[in-house]
């Protein structure tokens, strides 16, 4: 019987690494972009939507402390990811690490689960960029009909008349015009993606330094969800939020919160994504992904504390009130003179939802795309375009995937289920650190994650222990949904996966073959 825990040798993937020619991703991106990479994939629903969605649910206006728990855990693991990407400058991200640490089927499950992070990441933002959609086209005295911009799975009452969902289409369209622009190149996509950031942190900037002046201290007590809160109704009498669970009140509340803004901060994640294409990845790498998560924790504490300080949290539960759109709502509602700031706000987030969307579509083709080299996955996965030099196969399939479900699942659960994603692959990571600094101490990293050793692993262990805490405090149908996902996974990974894998065949291609099988001659801008 093969074993399933074989590892991929490093010296393999450092030749992976080094190599050049059409069969390899073209390095295009120095600190700069991956750091608006970065950027670009943090600040988006995360921010706009996910932090009233927290307040909501679980934490009120804590959700300045809920940010705070989840950026400590994405600071652990965001140093295990500096220091692995570093060392390994390749595409794949936390399934490549997990490769040469770990062995291959525990590979295979980050892989898998990196599924739910990106593809159903993507999917969650292109929802909330409908919802914003809707928003600006009122100003205009027009929108999408609620049964086209809504999942079969939604209804509410709309001007008196109860309306059901049949498809998001305004979420179709933006995957499948951005799913084309990655087609055509990441250098491209990489420049749209920097203007984009450019504009949005201004807007969020603008956002805290008007609404600042309008916090009602008022709204701000008590700050956390008292055990006992009234259950939230909507204009009918229905209720439509309580809190009587351990993780919807109290401290609970605020671990339950943190698991919900966790997916605000995915992003720097997926930066390690683009190692193969970053001109000097050793140095490059680590600045992209913590100097990205370092900007944006300061932003989403004071965001958080000003939204919650304009209007109510329990306004934020209602979805007739500012369940959708929260940021536009607010300004609308409590923010009196300042309707050209919310509309401002409105097309700014569209935009910076569409990069969100980018970096998230453009990490998951990647992990397909070392998932496919390495025969786990289709071989089409892998295929370059012979003009543009990019994984278009994959993009193209993405297109359907993640088309299909921003088009008909409700964006709250595929966002929890992102987040489940997530955090299951930051757990991994930080294992491998620890696991390699065991079992290779003598290999050379150019970043070295701080009170990691072999003998005290504090880094790599309180990675673990948070995020596992943030897993633990997710809904409870989420974490169902999350262990079907992954069952799922296992049968596709030893019906398909294992009796395709190159390592379970023996098969190991070098760079020199790599090139040797390109049909076309290296670029010589590459060499």
């Amino acid at each position: 019987m093969a074993n399933i825990f074989a590892k991929k040798p490093l010296a393999q993937l450092l030749g992976e690494a080094n190599s050049t020619g059409h069969g390899t991703l073209k390095r295009t991106l120095g600190a700069g972009n991956l750091m608006a990479l970065g950027i670009g994939a943090i600040i988006g629903a995360g921010l706009f939507v996910r932090t009233a969605a927290a307040a909501a649910q679980a934490s009120g206006p804590g959700v300045t402390l809920a940010f705070i728990v989840a950026a400590i855990g994405c600071a652990f693991a965001g140093l295990c990811y500096a220091e692995f990407a570093a060392m390994i400058p390749i595409a794949g991200s936390a399934y490549t690490y997990a490769y040469t640490t770990m062995g291959e089927f525990v590979a295979w499950i980050i892989g898998w689960a990196l599924i739910m992070e990106y593809a159903l990441g993507a999917a969650t933002v292109a929802i909330a960029w409908s919802e914003y959609l809707n928003k600006l086209l009122e100003v205009f005295g027009t929108g999408v009909p609620y049964s086209l911009s809504h999942s079969p799975f939604e209804s509410a009452v709309v001007d008196g008349v109860m309306q059901h969902g049949i498809l998001n289409l305004p979420a179709l369209i933006v995957i499948a015009a951005l799913s084309l622009l990655l087609i055509k190149g990441t250098q491209e996509s990489a420049m749209f993606n920097a203007v984009i950031v450019v504009v949005k942190v201004a807007i969020v900037l603008i956002f805290i330094g008007v609404g600042w002046q309008f916090i009602d201290p008022a709204n701000h007590t008590p700050y956390l969800i008292p055990e006992n809160a009234e259950p939230v109704k909507n204009a009918a009498g229905v209720v439509v939020r309580e809190y009587t669970a351990w993780n919807k009140h109290g401290w609970g509340g605020i671990l339950g919160g943190a698991g919900i803004v966790f997916f605000a901060f995915i992003g720097f994640d997926a930066v390690s994504t683009a190692a193969q294409e970053a001109k000097n990845p050793k140095r490059d790498m680590p600045i992209g992904i913590l100097g990205s998560l370092a900007v944006c924790t300061v932003l989403y504490i004071l965001f958080g504390h000003v939204l919650t300080g304009v209007a109510n949290w329990r306004e934020f539960a209602d979805p007739a009130l500012g369940g959708e759109a929260s940021v536009t709502y607010a300004i609308a509602a409590h923010m009196p003179g300042y309707g050209w700031l919310a509309t401002a706000v409105t097309v700014a987030i569209l935009a910076g939802f569409s990069s969100v969307i980018l970096v998230m579509l453009m990490g998951q083709s990647r992990v397909f795309f070392s998932m496919a080299n390495d025969g786990l996955m289709p071989k089409a996965f892998s295929e370059l375009h012979p003009k543009y030099r990019t994984p278009y196969k994959s993009n193209i399939a993405l297109l359907v995937f993640v088309g299909a479900f921003a088009a008909f699942v409700p964006g709250s659960l595929a966002g929890d289920l992102t987040s489940f994603g997530t955090l299951l692959a930051f757990v991994l990571v930080s294992a491998g650190v620890w696991i390699m600094r065991r079992s290779d101490p003598a290999q050379p990293r150019p970043f070295r994650a701080p009170l990691s050793s072999p003998a005290f692993p504090l880094v790599p262990v309180m990675g673990v222990l948070v995020c596992l805490a943030m897993i633990v405090g997710l809904d409870v149908d989420t974490l169902k949904l999350a262990v079907g996902w992954m069952v799922l996974g296992f049968g596709v990974y030893f019906l398909y996966g294992k009796r395709n894998s190159m390592l379970q065949k023996g098969v190991v291609v070098k760079p020199t073959e790599m090139e040797e099988q390109a049909f076309i001659e290296p670029d010589k801008d590459n060499r």
